[in-house]
């Protein structure tokens, strides 16, 4: 990434409403090129979403300043991702949490991924191919949850693994219509839901993907 295209993205970023200075200095210092291959590879440093293996898509950069900016993440935090895809967002979270788990349903996303969480030497991520839908009960409770897939509502299983006082953003709504972005605090009594705007995500599958 060159400085010019550095520039370029903190402007999106800041543009979009990206204010959480540990946010910026993450997104600047992760270079989203490493996670965009093939045809696509010359757009990775433009603020659009972009296809990737497995029918999926990289979210824009502005998206995933967004919702890494909602999650409020700290430096002690343990954060599950449901949605590993391309990478980038868990190597975002990877520098401002303690350890990220993240699960994808497809086993050729998660392998991808591993290689380039390697060769940028990001040593807090776990990934590894599951359904997401279910959660991740041996590592359960977490801080923090981020669903990068559109859900109906909230997976019962994942409210379940989230601390009191953790906080969920996902995706709501059906996949052909708009979605909304949601940010979930589970507080003593309850759940507490904020929409944050309007999206566009696949939708959360439930199973594992096609080998």
């Amino acid at each position: 990434m060159t400085d010019e295209q550095r520039m370029q993205l903190v402007f999106a970023l800041r543009q979009s409403g990206v204010r959480d200075t540990r946010v910026l200095e993450a997104m600047e210092k992760i270079d989203r090129g490493a996670f965009v291959k093939g045809l696509f590879a010359d757009r990775a440093y433009e603020d659009m979403p972009l296809p990737i293996a497995c029918g999926q898509t990289i979210s824009q950069p502005s998206v995933v300043g967004l919702m890494t900016q909602a999650l409020k993440v700290e430096p002690r935090h343990k954060v599950l991702e449901i949605g590993t895809g391309s990478g980038y967002q868990a190597a975002i979270l990877s520098l401002l949490a303690r350890r990220v788990y993240t699960v994808d349903r497809h086993k050729r996303l998660v392998a991808e991924a591993q290689e380039v969480f390697h060769r940028l030497g990001l040593v807090n991520i776990t990934a590894f191919p599951a359904d997401g839908t279910r959660g991740l009960e041996d590592q359960a409770p977490f801080d923090r949850i981020m669903i990068t897939a559109a859900a109906e509502d909230p997976p019962a299983p994942l409210l379940a693994e989230l601390k009191t006082g953790g906080i969920m953003v996902l995706p709501v709504g059906q996949s052909d219509a708009v979605q909304a972005l949601i940010k979930v605090t589970r507080t003593e009594t309850g759940f507490e839901y904020e929409e944050l705007r309007q999206v566009r995500f696949v939708p959360l599958v439930e199973g594992m993907g096609p080998e």
